[in-house]
């Protein structure tokens, strides 16, 4: 049996659980998870906290529940590279591929953006740690990402204003210097033609379509712990999913 650790609450641990054998890809896309009546056998718990357990991932965007059917893990293209590279993270302490770098155009204190503020829950004091990074492979530009912490955390993590690259990555260091874990993300993406200074990092003709993607990072207790803003070329992004058609 699992074990569950008691600094949190169960139904959390159970979600965690299978989280993490999602970012592993032992669970891939389309598989069945356990259901509330196996869940509650293998960890003793009670079939409401199990449920919980799974409304938790839906809530994640990471499973899907099919009425008469099961719960199965969702296939979202576009937020799968957030996944892979936190997994990775997490099991190699290196963020990105052989062949993959980053390249830190700024980072510092900054005014933060209405929208930014909003995301990461800041009234009062509005300054916030920025860090604006182009990914890039042999092929060229992958992306343009700007990720924005709060005061708070921009004080006990000082890396994040130095222009150099955090090995590990943002989000594990952060995680380490603030003992915060990241739990869940959500996303929200549109399409629009590029800004003439992504238009230059990205290395487009100007007003070239790009994917937006704003990115929050969640801790365990539901706080905001990093808001990222990425921008995507036309010929980096693709929706697939594939479905029954009966």
């Amino acid at each position: 049996m699992p074990q569950i650790e008691e600094a949190q609450p169960k139904y959390l641990q159970i979600a965690h659980h299978i989280r993490d054998q999602i970012l592993r890809g032992d669970l891939r896309p389309g598989d069945e998870v356990p259901s509330e009546r196996q869940l509650a056998a293998d960890w003793k718990v009670s079939r409401p906290t199990a449920a919980r357990s799974l409304e938790a991932l839906s809530h994640q965007g990471l499973v899907e529940k099919r009425q008469g059917s099961g719960t199965y893990v969702r296939s979202l293209e576009v937020n799968r590279r957030a996944r892979e590279l936190y997994g990775r993270a997490r099991q190699t302490g290196k963020i990105y591929t052989p062949g993959e770098y980053a390249v830190i155009t700024s980072a510092g204190w900054l005014e933060a953006p209405d929208h930014v503020a909003e995301a990461l829950g800041l009234v009062k004091d509005r300054r916030a740690v920025h860090r604006r990074r182009v990914t890039n492979n042999q092929d060229g530009p992958i992306t343009l990402s700007t990720s924005w912490f709060a005061p708070d955390i921009g004080r006990r993590a000082p890396k994040l204003t130095d222009p150099e690259r955090i090995q590990e990555g943002t989000l594990m260091y952060v995680e380490r210097m603030t003992g915060r874990q990241g739990s869940y993300a959500e996303d929200r993406m549109c399409a629009r033609g590029a800004t003439d200074e992504e238009a230059a990092d990205l290395r487009l003709e100007p007003g070239s379509a790009v994917l937006i993607v704003h990115h929050v990072v969640f801790d365990l207790q539901d706080r905001p712990l990093e808001f990222a803003e990425a921008t995507y070329p036309p010929h980096r992004w693709a929706f697939e999913q594939g479905y029954p058609l009966t």
